[in-house]
């Protein structure tokens, strides 16, 4: 298979991507399509429907040869209690294929072909193979069950230190971007096992940033993800733990 085009978008790094599209609305990201697909009758029509189907390829998870189980921990159950892979969506899978749901908000065609998008949950560089129209009438069902994953995870509280905020309101794109980290940290990115600690400070790229976020406890046990730093990122970033 050969890849159709390229996402670009606002997560430079696999830590901090929601784990379903949608849940990030603030998340800026565009498909540029690649020749000889980038060819204008190849989207003729597409203006007319509002969400697309993206094939891609998890380009950022080892090779399946090597890699994949039959069993995976999904966050959702707390990173520890495991089910198939093909009950799960793993990015750990023998083909390494996603599939997300996308908005389509605007087609910009004065260099080649891009598709800007809303909702997205692609890393910056992903491959795509594959664009269909969302049916709603066909593919929406309200009625089905959704296993151990019934409903949207529950959102955190996120607070922003006045070094933070000074540092947002310096930029042009600040109102935009607080926005997005707000929607990214209250998904909570921390992976699950590290969800009982509370002295770690993580980092998490986004756009052209290093946004240095720690845990606190406030009134009434509630969680509360705090920013404490937004930096310039170097050029490549260590998302684990520090």
């Amino acid at each position: 298979m050969q890849p159709i085009g390229h996402i670009a978008s606002d997560f430079p790094d696999k830590f901090g991507v929601p784990r379903q599209p949608g849940l990030a609305p603030a998340a800026r990201a565009s498909l540029v399509l690649v020749p000889p697909f980038d060819d204008p009758l190849a989207i003729r029509g597409l203006d007319t429907f509002s969400h697309l189907w993206l094939t891609f390829i998890f380009h950022l998870s080892p090779e399946p040869s090597t890699a994949w189980t039959p069993l995976v921990r999904p966050p959702r159950l707390g990173g520890n209690t495991k089910v198939g892979v093909f009950a799960s969506r793993s990015t750990h899978r023998p083909n390494r294929l996603g599939l997300s749901l996308v908005e389509l908000r605007d087609i910009d065609t004065h260099r080649g072909i891009r598709l800007v998008l809303g909702g997205c949950d692609l890393v910056d560089g992903t491959p795509v193979l594959d664009i269909k129209p969302y049916l709603p009438w066909a593919e929406a069902r309200p009625e089905a069950r959704a296993g151990y994953a019934p409903e949207a995870p529950p959102q955190l509280a996120v607070r922003f230190s006045d070094e933070a905020d000074a540092a947002l309101d310096e930029r042009d794109d600040g109102d935009s971007l607080r926005e997005l980290i707000r929607q990214v940290l209250a998904q909570d990115p921390r992976p699950a096992y590290h969800r009982r600690t509370a002295e770690r400070i993580y980092g998490v790229r986004l756009r052209d940033v290093d946004v240095r976020f720690q845990v606190m406890e406030a009134a009434l046990g509630q969680t509360v993800l705090r920013v404490v730093e937004i930096a310039p990122s170097p050029p490549r970033c260590d998302t684990r733990p520090v």
